[in-house]
This record gives C-alpha cells, structure tokens and sequence, in this order.
C-alpha cells in the first residue's frame, strides 16, 4: 500500500462504494464535508476545501490502444493521425483510456476530448513534430497573457470537461538550440543559434498593440510564419483537468498552462526544459488548483501564476484563484513560486506548503512581480514550510518589473504571510519594492531564518507589515 498514490487510493476506495476523506499534506484527512464547513477566516482550512472541490476523476474502464489505430512504437513513423483517432474513438463511445504503451512515437499536435484519460505507459515515449505547419490550422490560444488565433499547443483541449494526462512516460517537445527556441531572438544569455527571419519580436510588437487598442482575439492570427512559439500542454476553458505523472522535456515555451480552467490537478510531473520562456506550470485565470509533488528544473519560473496582460487581462477579468501547491521540488529557473508578471486579473487565495527549492540558478524564490501597466489586486497569499537551499533572492515583490512606473493601474498587493521559512544561502533575504502612491500592506514574516545573506536587503514603500522572530545572518530582523 505504501507506493499507491493519494490519487489513486481515493479512486480504490471510491470504485468500492465506501466513504472516503480527502488526505491533505498536512496529515491530517478532511472530509468534503469538514472542508465545506471551514470557517473562511481559517487559512489551511481553506487549502484543504480546494483540495475537496478538486475531486479524483472517474473514468469508464475500457481502453483503447493507439496501436490498434495505425500508431507504431518505431521512433519514424508519425503516429500522430492514429493517436488523434484514438482520442476520437474514445470519446464518441463515452469515453475511457487511450493508452500508449512502451515504445518511441512520433506525433504533431494531439487534441483531447471529454472523459479521456490520455495514458502512457512506463517505457512510452512521444516525440513531437519540430515541422511548424503541423500545428496547423490555428487554434484559439492565450500567448503572453493575450487571447489569439496561433499555433496549436502540443496538446491542445478547448471546452472539453473530464479530461487527463497520465502515467510515467515521457513527452518531447522538440525544442533545442536549433528548433523552436531560435524563434526566442536575441538575448544577453542566448544559447540557441539564430536564424535569419525567424524572430518573434515583430509578431510579439503587433500582438500586444492590437490587445491594446482592443481587436477583437479572434481577428489577431498568428500563425504561419509569425514565430510565437506554442505551449505544450494547453487545456483552455476546460472543467474537471488531470496531468499526473508524466515527464515533459525540450517544451517550445511554456509546459503546461491551464487558461481559464475550473477544478485542476497536477500531480507527480516533472519538468526538466531549459528553453527561452520554459516555464513548468502557469495556471492562467484558473480556479481550484492543486499543484503537489512535482518536480521543476526550468530554463524560467518554476510556477507562474497568470491572468493576462494589461487591457487583454482587463477584459477578460479572471483572477487566478484558490491554488493550493506543496510538496514541490524547484530547481533552476527564475523563480520558484511566482505571481506575474501577467497578472492583470488578479490573484487571490494562494497556498504554497512543504517545498524545497535550492539552485545556484535560481533567482528568485518567493516572487510577486508586476507594474503600472499590469496592475493587478493581489491578496490573501499563505506560504508555510519552506525550505530553501542556494538562492539569488529569497523574497521579491517588485512593482518595477520590465516596464516599471509607467501607466494607470497601479498593483494592489496585500495580506501576504509567510511563515516557517529556511534559507541556507542568498545574496538577498528581501527584495521589496511598492509604490509610495500605492504601498504593498500587510505582508506578516513568522518563524523564518535567512543564513549567509551576502547583501543588504531592499525595502521601499511597505506599510503595516510585521516580522516576528525572523533572524538574518543571526541578527533578529523588523521591517
């Protein structure tokens, strides 16, 4: 019983008709209807709720093989139109287990449907076309915090309900020096070559002025040859979301990025892609997600918490909201739990417990970033039991970031507690920096040590916040 997952234990004794508690990383079990009962002033209480509302999924026990549709574990053959069909097949018989065993496949873009739980194996490998025209024709996608028509994501579903990606097998994206990432441009760290014309700074230009002088999403295309690199797995307004276990390695951009998407879990991934933009997971305007036991070693942040950028996020207006994440490992990247920068919808009721983050390359570790042109009300964030390794910045909340003090919507960031944090080295314990028109309040540090701080901490414009038994280098510390 001991390497059964929480997952799948719910999903035992639920197939057995027996009641069953919601097991929380606190140790404790919380029924959906304790959960439903926590008072809304009790902070992990609350984590717990979320954990509740994002129940284990169900699936109709029959399985479709992509190998009895025409897909061949060969590594050459492109198997993509026989994985497609699987998928198809699976969901116009009610749904069910569309299952890759071991093997190398070649793919394009997969697209999921309702009630399919897309499977692979132990040993299975998909590896996905690095050809531009197989993303084709363009699909409704967010890029940057902004809604267009582009290339299709890897994996790609759109208003589909009951609907995973499992198992212990590995996806490729195929984004190298050479394939995808070139389209990034030029840039200080560049590791990938360049090609002539293949840039995305024209078509990144074009897209952010027309979200600002309001075209309507669909009317901005972007596919054939403007270079905005897709996500890998992208669900967009899907209710009831899975991705557990899999391994998702050389992504074009972003890993996975859940837009608009109500009830997600994301458990036991690991992400390990060091591409330009290779975020491992930003939920985007989402609502009740639970992010545990996954692994990051990214080329950007770890996890990045969105909601669109500027008058695109304005109308939308979607917060990220009700996210609980523990038991995360983070290495490389730019930060670890990361809120921004598109974040103009606002993020709300935010829960990080028991990681462990620790990399040379890794700058930041708590990191709220925005500016006048973003905005964004930002509030009621928990973090407890953390524990970090080697860090440039341990805690960062920067209205500056790119653009800085330029616009008309200044962030609203406040009721921020952190408590039970370690940090063995860091070149600074705080980076702080509000506006003195519109002050970050309310951030509360609790029973925390920052070891070997090499530099003075930067603190600007922070108002009514506390630290309370918070030591630095030894020396007890007060905002």
């Amino acid at each position: 019983m001991k390497n059964i997952s929480r997952r799948n234990l719910l999903q035992t004794l639920a197939g057995t008709g027996l009641s069953y508690s919601l097991l929380s990383t606190t140790g404790c079990a919380v029924t959906k209807k304790d959960a439903a009962s926590c008072r809304s002033d009790d902070d992990w209480c609350n984590a717990d709720r979320i954990r509740a509302q994002v129940a284990p999924l169900q699936f109709r026990d029959k399985t479709f093989d992509v190998r009895a549709f025409g897909a061949k574990a060969d590594g050459t053959t492109d198997s993509g139109v026989a994985i497609n069909s699987a998928i198809r097949a699976c969901n116009e018989s009610g749904g069910g287990r569309v299952l890759v065993p071991a093997g190398h496949y070649l793919t394009g873009p997969i697209h999921l449907l309702s009630n399919v739980n897309l499977h692979l194996e132990k040993g299975a490998k998909l590896s996905f076309s690095r050809d531009p025209a197989r993303y084709l024709p363009a699909v409704f996608t967010r890029w940057e915090g902004m809604e267009m028509m582009g290339y299709s994501p890897l994996i790609y579903a759109y208003q589909q309900e009951n609907i995973a990606l499992t198992g212990a097998g590995v996806l490729d994206g195929g984004g190298n020096d050479s394939s995808w990432w070139p389209w990034k441009g030029e840039k200080n760290d560049r590791h990938w070559d360049l090609v002539p014309g293949q840039d995305q700074a024209p078509a990144r230009k074009k897209l952010f002025d027309q979200a600002e002088q309001g075209l309507p999403p669909r009317e901005r295309v972007y596919a054939d040859k403007s270079y905005l690199r897709p996500s890998f797995v992208q669900p967009y307004e899907c209710k009831n979301v899975l991705i557990e276990g899999v391994t998702i390695i050389n992504s074009p951009f972003w890993l996975v990025h859940p837009v608009l998407c109500e009830n997600v879990r994301i458990e036991g991934i690991s992400c390990k892609s060091h591409g330009p933009n290779n975020d491992g997971c930003d939920p985007e305007s989402c609502k009740n997600v639970v992010i545990e036991n996954c692994y990051f070693d990214t080329g950007d942040d770890c996890i990045a918490l969105k909601s669109g950028r500027n008058e695109d996020g304005r109308r939308v207006n979607v917060p990220c909201e009700n996210v609980v994440i523990a038991n995360c490992q983070m290495r490389d990247g730019h930060g670890g739990l990361v809120i921004g920068s598109e974040i103009s919808g606002g993020a709300r009721n935010i829960y990080l417990e028991k990681c462990e983050m620790s990399s040379k390359n890794l700058e930041k570790a708590i990191r709220i970033k925005t500016n006048a042109r973003r905005g964004g009300l930002i509030e009621n964030i928990r973090i407890r039991d953390i524990k970090i390794g080697d860090v440039q910045n341990a805690v960062v909340i920067n209205f500056y970031y790119e653009e800085g003090d330029i616009g008309e919507h200044d962030p609203i960031v406040r009721d921020i507690e952190i408590r039970n944090l370690t940090c063995s080295r860091a070149e600074r314990a705080f980076f702080i920096r509000g506006f003195e028109r519109a002050k970050i309040s309310d951030l509360r540090v609790v029973d925390s040590v920052f070891h070997a701080v090499a530099k003075p901490n930067v603190i600007e414009h922070l108002q009514t916040s506390t630290a309370e038994n918070v030591r630095i280098n030894g020396s007890l510390f007060k905002f």
